[in-house]
């Protein structure tokens, strides 16, 4: 994403300014097929972009635009996200109206700070409370500024990684916020030829480093985005269900399901199932419908993911975990187990409804063999045959598809999933008393010591014990000596 000079001068991209600002309309359009490509999508990582990228906040209140106001204010709250805004608003500001500004500073004495009609003005003032200045004494020319911006920017946009979710591409965001070779100042010119060449292309007419060129509103919703993104950098985004949700008609289906039904108990196959999808299916669910569910019952395996055990956590709906162990260890028992289990709660609970989650055909039997019972099954797109969801199809019985649901969201379990995993390795792998290391090494040593001596070097020494990780991953405890 490195432009050249594209043999064009400064001087002729400054005297464009005038007339292109003129016409320019902050607000873009969106095209019908726009909307049925990218339909059902998430707008969070979007207004995030939006908000530092320093896009007018009436955009944020307009209803009918992409960025989501609830994120425009969260975020300015965040000085992080808050300083990376006001220099991005007045980076492009200044070359917006770069030959105004030049002209008052060289014919009138005027500075950045006497041109309101200009630069923001609050810009400057909310960097100035947060510590922020960028015009330097001996930055005598406007590129200057801008140099120093970059910088600045340059220095402090990895403080907003944690703005955005771990599945993204962090360098492919941040590339947007460094302007190509941005401490030279006829690299600033060149970038700013680009912008004003194609000053309809960029995202609100707000400056971005990247290849400008007529793609709509790049800031349209999350799966075009980020979709646009990976494709800028010969990548290629796949995982749709981290930047979209499940349709209307999936889960308007499930809802008529749930409210047709007496009693419902989701029962999963946790072999055949992946915990990180069901958990992001039941949180993008309305819970209104959710409270109708009576259980949900897992069915584990010993070889299945550690997930299960917390999903429990992220749900209201009250969870039965059954681990079933193996009589032979190349045959598990889930299935059978699962089978037995929901004919027992239909004749004896009087369950008559069941949602099934597994992409297993072997559980058309189970449903073959409740003929008065309901069924609904969610599956995973890639694990279920083409016969079991014909059949499915054929006997009126509705499916849907776990990856279809929003899962960007999802992180939360499973970091709990890791930590949960790491505990139980550490607790392992390091058994470590520190009182009886201590004793060994007076006895070995032949020191003795007096308990308030003992305890000052305990003190001193022993709790500033601290894990040290070489770049192998490898773990050792030092002790930290003054």
């Amino acid at each position: 994403m490195v432009y050249s000079g594209l043999g064009r001068s400064w001087t002729f991209a400054i005297k464009q300014e005038e007339n292109i600002m003129e016409s320019a309309n902050f607000e873009q359009s969106y095209s019908v097929p726009e909307k049925n490509q990218y339909k059902d999508s998430t707008y969070e990582i979007v207004s995030k972009t939006a908000y530092l990228i320093g896009v007018p906040l009436r955009i944020f209140e307009n209803e009918h635009e992409a960025p989501q106001l609830e994120v425009y204010r969260r975020l300015e709250n965040d000085k992080n996200a808050r300083i990376i805004r006001n220099l991005c608003i007045i980076r492009t500001e200044i070359e917006r109206n770069f030959k105004k500004i030049n002209d008052k500073m060289r014919m009138e004495y005027k500075s950045l700070l006497s041109l309101p009609e200009y630069v923001s003005a609050s810009a400057i003032n909310s960097l100035t409370a947060d510590g922020i200045n960028f015009i330097k004494k001996s930055s005598t020319q406007l590129s200057g500024h801008i140099v120093e911006i970059n910088r600045i920017i340059s220095d402090r946009i990895n403080n907003c990684k944690s703005l955005f979710p771990l599945w993204l591409n962090w360098d492919y965001v941040k590339e947007l916020f460094i302007m190509p070779n941005g401490l030279n100042e006829k690299a600033t010119k060149d970038a700013a030829v680009v912008y004003y060449e194609n000053l309809s292309f960029y995202p609100y007419q707000m400056y971005i480093n990247w290849h400008p060129y007529e793609a709509g509103n790049i800031l349209y919703n999350d799966k075009k985005f980020v979709t646009l993104l990976y494709e800028w950098n010969n990548d290629e985004f796949t995982e749709y269900s981290k930047v979209a949700d499940a349709g209307s008609y999936i889960k308007g289906n499930i809802y008529d399901y749930i409210t047709d039904s007496d009693q419902v108990v989701v029962v999963v196959d946790c072999e055949n199932s992946d915990p990180y999808k069901l958990s992001a299916t039941l949180r993008r669910l309305n819970s209104e419908y959710l409270e109708k569910i009576k259980t949900i019952i897992l069915f584990d395996d010993v070889h299945t993911a550690s997930a299960w055990g917390i999903l429990e956590k992220f749900t209201s709906i009250p969870v039965e975990h059954i681990t079933i162990e193996r009589i032979k260890q190349n045959k598990s028992l889930v299935d059978i187990k699962l089978t037995a289990r929901a004919c027992q709660e239909y004749y004896e609970n009087k369950v008559d409804s069941f949602i099934i989650v597994s992409s297993d055909s072997d559980y058309w039997g189970l449903i073959s063999s409740l003929p008065k019972a309901r069924f609904l099954v969610m599956i995973e797109r890639e694990k279920c045959g083409p016969d079991m969801k014909a059949a499915l199809t054929d006997s009126g019985i509705f499916y849907c598809y776990l990856d279809d649901f929003y899962s960007g969201d999802s992180e939360e379990l499973k970091t709990n999933a890791l930590f949960r995993e790491m505990r139980i390795y550490m607790e392992q792998a390091v058994k470590l008393n520190v009182n009886a290391m201590l004793d060994d090494a007076l006895r070995v040593t032949r020191i003795t010591m007096s308990p308030a001596e003992r305890k000052q070097f305990y003190d001193k020494h022993i709790k500033t014990l601290q894990l040290v990780i070489d770049d192998n991953g490898d773990v050792s405890l030092a002790i930290k000596v003054k």
